[in-house]
Formats: structure tokens, sequence, C-alpha cells
């Protein structure tokens, strides 16, 4: 493949990096001290009861409702664990695919916000071409240690 200044691979490790710097941002800017006082789960459980779908309120009732603490500091540190995986391309495969079920997971909740799923589809995007260009060979720690060849 012919480009510009860089090769495929390089480019497909700056989408990677990307996308990790996105999350990254996405756990910085929350305010940490509501989000883990229950803020972002009280957020969540307005959007799901009000949300056009039913599996969606049976969902969140069934799964996040019961455990609003874990649920709290299970989203936060994901994304944080997303950003860094990607960033310096560790576990990268396992990092892409989790990141697309979570941005997916947020499509659907968010579903009738338009301006919130820009984002997510994007995204989910370069999650997918990230994972099919295999873009952790290059500028990665898996690279590097030679996981995932």
């Amino acid at each position: 493949m012919r480009t510009i200044w860089l090769d495929g691979a390089e480019w497909m490790a700056v989408l990677r990096i990307g996308l990790g710097l996105w999350w990254l941002e996405s756990w910085r800017h929350k305010d940490k001290k509501d989000w883990f006082a229950g803020g972002g789960i009280r957020w969540a459980a307005g959007v799901a009861e009000g949300h056009r779908w039913p599996f969606v309120r049976q969902g969140f009732d069934l799964v996040v409702r019961p455990r609003p603490r874990l649920m709290a500091y299970l989203v936060a540190y994901a994304e944080l664990a997303l950003g860094l995986g990607l960033v310096f391309g560790f576990l990268t495969p396992i990092a892409l695919i989790a990141g697309l079920v979570l941005n997916l997971i947020y499509l659907v909740l968010m579903i009738h916000d338009w301006g919130e799923q820009g984002q997510n589809l994007m995204m989910a995007l370069i999650s997918a071409v990230a994972f099919f260009a295999m873009s952790w060979q290059t500028w990665s720690l898996d690279g590097a240690f030679g996981f995932f060849l």
C-alpha cells in the first residue's frame, strides 16, 4: 500500500493510538467524585427509564440497577484500560473488541441522542478497522513481544 509519509501499517497504528486517546479523554473528563457517588448511573437510569425500546429498560434493571457502584467503577475504569491498552498497543485485539462492544452499548442506550451517536459510531468503526487491519503489529507492546501475530 502506497501512502504519503507513513506506510499503511503505521497509519493503522496512528488510528489505534488516536482511538486510545479518545478513550482516555472519555475517562479524563468524567467528574469522578460525582460519577462514583452514583451520578453517572442515575443519569443512565433516567435514560433507560424513558427509552423507546423495552429491552433496554429491562437490561438496565437486570444488570446495572442492582449494582450501581460496581457498574460506575466498571465503566470508568474500562474506558481508562481501553485507552491505555490502545495507546501502548497492549492486548490490542481484546481492547478493540471490548471498545467496540462498549460503543455499541452506548449507541443503543443513547439511540435518541444523535449528537452522541456520531461519536459512538465513529469509535465503533475505528475499532473494527483497526481490528481487521491488525493495528497492533506496529508501534505496540504486542508487536514488540510478538503477541497476536
